[in-house]
C-alpha cells in the first residue's frame, strides 16, 4: 500500500467512525457553490469546500477535524502592498481548497524557489477552508475605518493574557480533515506575505470540541465532557442571519461577515483528573457519559434552569440565562507539549463568530468569569478578536472595497 493510499484509507476511517451522522446530514451533496448555502455538507473529506461565496467558508461550514490558525502583524503601512498581498492570498486559498498547487506548483525555474512548498502533493483538499479576519491593529496601522462592531474585548477577571499569543493585525483560519492539508495553506501564505506581514502568534488545534450539526453528537473536550451541545446549526438560516451574519448595520464590505473572537483556554488538567465525577458534572451541569442535562436522559434533551447548579457552566452560559446571548462556536483542543513543570499545555482553542460582540461573547464571558465553578480548572491564556468580512468574488479578496 502506497503512504497515498494509507493516508486516504486512515482519513476514510476516522470519517466512519467520528463523523458518520455528519455525513449523512449532508444528503449526499458533495459540493457547495456559488449559488448554494454554506451549510452544504461535504459527503467526503476528501472533498472540497468552494472558496468563493457570499459568505467566508470555515464559519457555518460543518466543523474539519483540524486547525492551524494564524495571527499577522503587518510590516508595512501601505494600504497598497497589503491588498497586493490579500489578493494573491485570496487566488492561492481558491486554488489549496480545490487541492491545486500554488501559482505554478512546485517545479519552475531551478535556481529559483518554486511557488508551492509542495508537501501537500498529491493530498485531497480535506474540506479546507481559509477564514480571514481583521484585528483593531489593522485599522490603526492603515488609518482606515473601524467598523461599529469591532473593539477590544475588556479584561475579564482572572484573565492571564500572554500579550505574545494574543492580538494581530490579520487572522487566518485554516480548517481541514488532514492536518497536513491545513499546516500547508497557513505555510504558504506566509511565504507569500513575505515582507508585508509575519506570524506574530500560531495555533495547532485536533479533535473538535462544538458542531454545527448539532443533530450529531457533540464532540467531547480534554475535561471528557460535551459542551456547546445547543450550537447554531449550519443549516438554520434565520439563526445565522440573526446572531452570526453582519446585516445593514456594517459597512458594505462587512455584510455577510462576522466577528470571531478566539480565545486560547489552558486546562488544569492534572488537577481536574483527581476530581471527583460528581463534582465534575456539578461544574458543568451535565452527565459526563451521555452528556445529558440535569433533569434529562439524553444529550439534547431540553435544558431545564432550575434543575442545574446555580454556579454551574451550562446554566450561567444559556442564552436564557443572559437575553437571548447566542454564539456560533467552532473550538478545538490542543496539546502543547508541557510547562517545563511536568504538567500538560493542553486546552481549548475557542473559537466564537457573532454578529456582535455585545450581544455574544461578552455578556457570556462577563457571566462566566463571574461565577463559573469552572475556573478553578482553566484560565485564558490568550485572546484575539477580529472582524471578518463577508464572502469574496472570484478575482477579488477579502475587505477590496475597504482598501480601495
Amino acid at each position: 500500500m502506497t503512504d497515498l493510499s494509507r493516508r486516504r484509507l486512515l482519513t476514510g476511517a476516522g470519517l466512519a467512525v467520528g463523523g458518520g451522522a455528519v455525513v449523512a446530514a449532508g444528503a449526499g451533496l458533495l459540493r457547495q457553490t456559488e449559488q448554494e448555502p454554506r451549510s452544504v455538507l461535504a459527503a467526503d473529506s476528501g472533498q472540497s469546500i468552494a472558496f468563493h461565496g457570499s459568505h467566508q467558508a470555515g464559519i457555518a461550514t460543518p466543523v474539519q477535524d483540524r486547525l492551524h490558525f494564524a495571527a499577522f502583524d503587518l510590516s508595512t503601512d501601505s494600504k497598497e502592498d497589503v491588498a497586493t498581498m490579500l489578493k494573491a492570498w485570496a487566488a492561492a486559498a481558491a486554488q489549496m481548497t480545490e487541492a491545486k498547487e500554488v501559482g505554478g506548483g512546485a517545479t519552475g525555474a531551478e535556481l529559483a524557489p518554486p511557488d508551492d512548498t509542495g508537501e501537500a502533493i498529491g493530498l485531497p483538499a480535506s474540506r479546507l477552508t481559509l477564514t480571514v479576519g481583521f484585528g483593531p491593529s489593522f485599522f490603526d496601522k492603515l488609518k482606515l475605518p473601524k467598523p461599529d462592531g469591532l473593539k477590544e474585548l475588556p479584561h475579564f477577571p482572572a484573565d492571564k493574557l500572554d500579550p505574545a499569543r494574543s492580538g494581530g493585525d490579520i487572522c487566518v483560519q485554516a480548517c481541514a480533515d488532514d492536518p497536513q492539508v491545513a499546516v500547508h495553506a497557513i505555510r504558504n501564505l506566509v511565504r507569500m506575505g513575505f515582507g508585508v506581514a509575519s506570524i506574530r502568534w500560531s495555533q495547532l488545534g485536533f479533535g473538535k470540541t462544538s458542531s454545527t450539526t448539532p443533530d450529531a453528537q457533540t464532540p467531547r473536550n480534554l475535561m471528557g465532557f460535551k459542551d456547546g451541545t445547543d450550537n447554531i446549526a449550519a443549516t438554520d438560516e434565520k439563526k445565522l442571519d440573526t446572531h452570526v451574519w453582519v446585516g445593514d448595520e456594517g459597512p458594505e464590505w462587512m455584510r455577510g461577515g462576522s466577528y470571531l473572537v478566539a480565545r486560547r483556554i489552558r486546562m488544569h488538567i492534572e488537577t481536574w483528573d483527581r476530581t471527583s465525577l460528581k463534582e465534575q458534572e456539578d461544574i458543568f451541569g451535565r452527565t459526563k457519559r451521555e452528556g445529558a442535562p440535569y433533569g434529562g436522559t439524553r444529550e439534547h434533551d431540553p435544558v431545564v434552569l432550575d434543575k442545574l447548579p446555580i454556579d454551574s457552566h451550562v446554566r450561567l452560559a444559556h442564552p436564557d440565562s443572559l437575553s437571548g446571548a447566542t454564539i456560533l462556536r467552532r473550538g478545538y483542543s490542543f496539546t502543547d507539549g508541557s510547562d517545563g513543570l511536568g504538567r500538560l499545555d493542553a486546552g481549548l482553542f475557542f473559537l466564537a463568530y457573532q454578529r456582535d460582540l455585545e450581544k455574544g461573547f461578552i455578556p457570556i464571558q462577563r457571566a462566566l468569569a463571574a461565577k463559573d465553578t469552572l475556573n478553578e480548572y482553566i484560565q485564558h491564556v490568550g485572546s484575539g478578536v477580529f472582524a471578518c468580512p463577508g464572502g469574496v468574488s472570484p478575482g477579488s479578496f477579502w475587505g477590496a472595497s475597504l482598501l480601495a
